[in-house]
């Protein structure tokens, strides 16, 4: 496999159909975005390199793979995610288990997609779990729910002390989410109250595309199926 020319061998190519919800020529398209976003990524730093000469690249840096700037164009521009910046960069961390924060190689790419877009309902849920779980504890604590629900809202100038109103959106969550009532939400009361209530799924913040642009992006995907 060559991640860079977007090109899979035939041993990969079912491997990934299988262990994903795409199509072999699904995958294939799903390469070529990839290999144009590596390339965006690639320009962007030798652009960033280039009017700050005297910026010395961090360790790993040089990594092939989607970063940030562009995978968070990706989410704004072709998924409809339209958030501020902490749940931004926590889309960014848990797309890819084991690689948080680190450029997204193809198998997360095609594996996070897979969750992003044709995930059943425990897949998009572990993947919820783990962007609000902000520090990867195991549990969404009571300041990470404050934190989350803050960042979401839009205050408002009459607000005399916005902080309450985040307090009590917090007590509310806990009273829909924490089933065992021992002040945090673990993954097992995450996964109840979302088997329960689907709504509570994105209580913390949006962080799956909207059906929209899963149908918009679905299609583009199925038009080179068709095609070929």
């Amino acid at each position: 496999m060559d991640e860079l020319n977007g090109k899979l061998n035939p041993k990969m190519l079912e491997m990934y159909k299988r262990r994903t919800h795409f199509s072999k020529v699904e995958v294939e398209a799903l390469c070529k975005i990839y290999r144009k976003l590596v390339a965006n990524a690639s320009l962007n730093s030798k652009a960033l390199a280039a009017s700050n000469p005297g910026v010395i690249a961090k360790a790993g840096s040089s990594m092939d793979g989607i970063d940030r700037s562009v995978f968070r164009e990706l989410l704004h521009s072709t998924f409809d995610i339209v958030t501020e910046e902490t749940l931004m960069e926590r889309i960014f961390c848990a797309w890819e288990k084991g690689y948080e924060g680190l450029p997204i190689r193809l198998e997360g790419w095609l594996m996070g997609l897979s969750t992003f877009l044709k995930g059943s309902q425990a897949e998009k849920t572990a993947f919820c779990f783990r962007v609000y779980d902000l520090n990867s504890d195991g549990f969404i604590t009571k300041d990470e729910m404050f934190a989350l629900l803050r960042n979401c809202l839009i205050k408002q100038p009459q607000d005399e002390d916005p902080d309450e109103g985040v307090k009590d959106l917090v007590e509310i969550a806990l009273r829909k989410l924490d089933m065992d009532k021992d002040g945090k939400i673990s993954f097992q009361d995450y996964q109840e109250a979302i088997a329960e209530e689907p709504l509570l799924l994105e209580a913390f913040g949006q962080c799956l595309p909207s059906d929209r642009a899963t149908m918009s992006f679905l299609s583009t995907l199925q038009a080179q199926e068709d095609s070929n």
